[in-house]
């Protein structure tokens, strides 16, 4: 089984600013890059939406071939301002990664991103497919609405965890409880801190039901601070207008990018984007390596999946180089 590489530092951090906001502020991206300044670029799209990047995302490549770039998405991480939704879609994220590559004098360079992160590389490899030696994806997300109503609608996921959808909707009166996602958006937007706070613990004791493979019950650690309410935000904000792709949706817009060398990772039992969404994107895309592990979930460090993602990296730094 492989492992992740050991622990680096950047060798150098950006804030890239940019559009203005209409209250006078300013979208600022934080962008940081590890590894080897003569390595092969690859960027690390971060899932969610609104999580943001932490140490061990750097840890999935060698730092002697590859180049390392992370960015936390807008409103998200280090990027401000924090939970911002204004100037908040795909487009503008797309826009982002364009800017970061040739703000950074990239010629092209590779996509590494799982669930959230796999849709937003689909979409910028759809619009700047020159751009792209080749992508690894994990946890295939296409952002319809059957695919977000697995998670946030009854029918889906909560029939595997009933007891813990019971939680979710346990306040909210019973026409909302079927599609709760709006009434939670609307408590994550109350003019009171606790009701704020409160719903996002609350999200996210239910995502972190259902995230990873294990073998007991989750149990959300209430002695912290309540749940991320920027990630909770943000999320919602993606998750209510079906990733902002409608109008084009992933599996209508693969000609573009059947080109493109690509690795598609999933966890036979990834409880929040099951496995049939990578297998219809397989079906559009018959030259896609699909990679199938057998005893996995979602979170991308569970050991299987550890193993699957750094064999892939590791696998496309012998044939780039």
């Amino acid at each position: 089984m492989r492992t992740l590489y050991p622990e680096i530092e950047p060798y150098q951090t950006h804030e890239f600013a940019r559009e203005m906001l209409s209250d006078g502020r300013q979208h600022r991206i934080y962008v940081e890059e590890c590894g080897n300044p003569e390595g092969i670029p690859v960027v690390f799209l971060h899932g969610g939406p609104g999580s943001g990047c932490r140490p061990q995302h750097r840890s999935y490549f060698n730092p002697d071939k590859y180049r390392i770039v992370l960015f936390d998405q807008r409103g998200c991480g280090r990027s401000t301002p924090t939970g911002e939704l204004e100037n908040n879609t795909t487009d503008y994220l797309v826009a982002d990664m364009e800017f970061i590559r040739q703000t950074l004098d990239i010629s092209q360079w590779l996509l590494f991103g799982g669930s959230w992160g796999a849709t937003l590389a689909l979409c910028y490899a759809r619009d700047y497919p020159q751009h792209v030696l080749s992508m690894i994806l994990r946890g295939t997300f296409l952002g319809r609405s059957q695919d977000v109503d697995w998670v946030y609608a009854e029918g889906g996921a909560s029939r595997l965890f009933p007891e813990r959808w019971q939680q979710l909707v346990a306040d909210l009166p019973k026409s909302q409880q079927q599609r709760p996602l709006q009434a939670y958006f609307n408590k994550l937007k109350d003019e009171d801190e606790a009701v704020q706070l409160a719903a996002a613990q609350t999200l996210n004791a239910w995502e972190g039901t259902i995230v990873m493979l294990r073998d007991h019950d989750f149990e959300p650690d209430r002695s912290q601070a309540a749940g991320p309410l920027a990630h909770s935000l943000i999320q919602l904000h993606y998750a209510m207008n079906h990733c902002f792709i409608d109008d084009r949706p992933i599996l209508g817009s693969t000609a573009a990018i059947q080109h493109i060398p690509t690795i598609v990772i999933h966890g036979r039992y990834d409880l929040v984007c099951p496995i049939q969404q990578s297998w219809e994107l397989k079906q559009a895309w018959p030259q896609l390596d699909l990679r199938i592990v057998p005893l996995a979930g979602h979170a991308a460090g569970e050991p299987g999946l550890i193993d699957a993602l750094v064999s892939a990296t590791d696998e496309l730094a012998e044939v780039l180089s």
